[in-house]
């Protein structure tokens, strides 16, 4: 048989895989941050480089919160270590501290052949593993951390994800649900359709803040057990996408609530360090579960999660990140490890990155000035964004937002006009709009989830102070302008959201 003939035999034979047979677990996944207008921005980048003219210079990314894609510099004594970790002649340049060099030095010595480039432990390097017990120590004020409590992740999505495949079980009625935050960060939506779990919806309050209430908590899960078998409960503290920070009172409500119903406690608590509203203040669910005394602190089964892609530090590249594990049954633990050794070990430069971020440099030590500026500089800037984009979003009529006490987003609520689309949801019209007219890459809220009448989209606080200026004008304009083109008649309140903003029926003069 010749060669052509081979290959027209070859040409008739088709695809395996194709959308008809592909997991359908697959398709119904959605991730609204990197989703449909993020592609579009990107194709707008192309043609511009091309020389296609659009009505704006540059593409502005609101849409990720990406640090350092927005500009943000690298804390200078985290890229020393992970730099002396990865090529360790560097060790005898004087141009690196010596606080750095010991630590890089005690993460080799826990390495395979002292190099990040083997396999570490499933669980991660021992003695970051022992650092991150230490620092949730002093973070906590004393509360005792087991370091064999500690795993050490693929930043917090990693961690996240390995821990809800354990919880996932049952069929029909049986099946477990899992109750998120409305608006809630798209991974757990997305999560939860990849292992056929069962999204339990509880809203925040947009009116208070998005505040969360337990009677909120108590109705959905009254409601879900019709259904399915409500088990776990993810909280997302300080908030994504709504930068809210949770009063301790409250977090004592929602454990309270968990304990009554024997729920498995989620805590992203990501953005521990992104707290900018002179009257919040981080606290660990951890934390709180210890003052609340021992019948709910010995039992009470509870999963904290950190990462180094927020913060002071912005690395998301590195994917580092670390969960801390309280009261899982022994039993299921060696099934966690198990779970966590077909993945073979997180990225090692990335566990080095963060042990930085859980042993800073300490008073005594060469690094500590020039570290503490850099850090301070960083959420210095971020809590003057974080104020700034309030102000400027609720100047405009027919925005409200609330204030960002937390995080590094803002999650306005807008007035759509009912006649602004047709085809495409409105607020999938309203970014798309926006992104073709102004180059302002922002995210849909319906990616997010929002109360039925609402409409929303989030944006992150990251660009540079000058850029975001930029940014919050042209967005203020272009909402006016929007306005006044899809505006057929005096804005209604919406009958089914009683949270509407008061001005959000407001006209521009």
């Amino acid at each position: 048989m010749s060669h052509l003939q081979t290959a027209a035999r070859a040409g008739l034979r088709g695809k395996s895989l194709t959308m008809a047979t592909l997991n359908p677990q697959v398709k119904a996944v959605e991730y609204a941050v990197r989703g449909p207008i993020v592609m579009k921005a990107g194709d707008l980048e192309r043609e511009m480089q091309q020389g296609v003219k659009q009505p704006f210079a540059e593409v502005i990314r609101a849409n990720i919160g990406d640090a350092h894609a927005m500009g943000q510099q690298p804390i200078t004594f985290l890229r020393q270590v992970v730099a002396l970790c990865c090529f360790p002649e560097l060790m005898h340049s004087p141009a690196f501290p010596e606080d750095a060099k010991q630590r890089a030095r005690r993460v080799l010595q826990d390495c395979g052949g002292h190099s990040v480039g083997s396999y570490s432990a499933s669980q991660g390097v021992d003695c970051i593993r022992r650092d991150v017990a230490d620092y949730i120590t002093r973070r906590d004020r004393g509360v005792p951390s087991d370091w064999s409590d500690v795993y050490l992740t693929t930043g917090a999505s990693d961690g996240i994800m390995s821990i809800l495949k354990l919880l996932v079980s049952g069929q029909g009625p049986s099946r477990t649900g899992v109750m998120i935050p409305i608006p809630q960060y798209p991974l757990y939506s997305a999560a939860i359709s990849e292992l056929e779990a069962v999204q339990v919806n509880y809203y925040l309050d947009e009116a208070n803040c998005w505040a969360l209430d337990t009677e909120e908590l108590q109705r959905a899960h009254r409601a879900a057990k019709q259904h399915c078998q409500p088990r776990v409960l993810c909280i997302i503290n300080p908030g994504n996408p709504t930068g809210q920070v949770q009063s301790k009172k409250c977090i004592e409500e929602v454990l309270h609530f968990a304990h009554e119903e024997n729920l498995f406690v989620m805590a992203d608590e990501v953005y521990q360090d992104n707290v900018y509203s002179a009257d919040c203040r981080f606290h660990s669910f951890k934390k709180v579960l210890f003052e609340m005394g021992p019948e709910y602190f010995n039992s009470v089964e509870l999963v904290s999660f950190h990462s180094t892609s927020k913060g002071y530090t912005g690395e998301c590249g590195f994917r580092g990140g670390y969960m801390e594990v309280l009261n899982m049954d022994p039993q299921v633990k060696a099934q966690l490890v198990k779970l966590l050794s077909v993945r073979l070990c997180p990225p090692v430069s990335g566990q080095a990155a963060m042990d930085v971020i859980v042993n800073p440099p300490r008073e005594h030590e060469p690094s500590y000035a020039q570290f503490t500026k850099e850090k301070n500089t960083v959420l210095d800037s971020l809590a003057h964004k974080a104020r700034l984009t309030e102000q400027i979003l609720n100047s405009v009529p027919g925005i409200k937002c609330n204030p960002v006490q937390g995080a590094m987003y803002a999650f306005p609520q807008i007035y759509i006009p009912p006649a602004a689309s047709l085809s495409l949801a409105p607020d999938m019209f309203y970014c798309l709009k926006l992104l073709e007219e102004t180059g302002i890459c922002v995210v849909p809220g319906s990616g997010f989830g929002q109360r039925q009448g609402t409409y929303h989209f989030r944006m992150t606080i990251l660009p540079s102070p000058d850029k975001l200026q930029i940014l919050l004008q042209k967005l203020k304009e272009f909402h006016l302008h929007f306005l006044e083109e899809y505006s057929q008649a005096e804005p209604q309140m919406s009958s089914s959201n009683p949270e509407q903003p008061s001005h959000a029926s407001k006209q521009p003069d």
